[in-house]
């Protein structure tokens, strides 16, 4: 299983906590504010979310920690999040 995490603001100013898993071939999604003590797990990944993981998988993959097909897999997530 792979773990992919980035702190983002949000327009209020607080500190968002996201996570993001593949395991078995899925991504999954679960975030919360800093002030909160529970996560939030997300069904389905929205494009705003998909595109900051988009950045964190590219910056990683230049680094070669992850493969070039998790980038990919990425990709069509979000061009299906488009259509």
């Amino acid at each position: 299983m792979k773990k992919h995490e980035w702190r983002e603001r949000t327009e209020e100013g607080d500190v968002r906590l996201v996570t993001a898993t593949r395991h078995a071939g899925k991504w999954q999604l679960q975030s919360r504010l800093k002030s909160e003590m529970y996560w939030t797990k997300f069904p389905t990944i929205i494009l705003e979310d998909l595109e900051s993981l988009r950045e964190v998988i590219s910056n990683k993959y230049q680094r070669n920690r992850v493969p070039y097909s998790h980038v990919l897999e990425i990709e069509k997530l979000i061009a299906k999040a488009k259509s």
